[in-house]
């Protein structure tokens, strides 16, 4: 995996196909958020967004935003 400057590094597709919220084991969505890449969860009553830096997910529950 490696990332051009400027553009968000991918998540491997089989990785990204198993992917869940860990806080509510909910579907995680693609989005695009303040920072760039993220994953939304799915789940409307959980709904928090997970940055992706450098192609790697940050599935923290502490670091994750909650929507505004």
């Amino acid at each position: 995996m490696t990332s051009q400057p400027g553009q968000d590094a991918q998540i491997e597709p089989w990785l990204r196909e198993i992917l869940r919220c860990p806080a509510c084991r909910s579907e995680l969505s693609d989005a695009t958020g303040e920072t760039g890449a993220e994953l939304h969860c799915t789940n409307p009553e959980c709904r928090l967004q997970y940055r992706i830096d450098d192609g790697v997910p940050v599935l923290l529950i502490d670091e994750a935003r909650k929507p505004a």
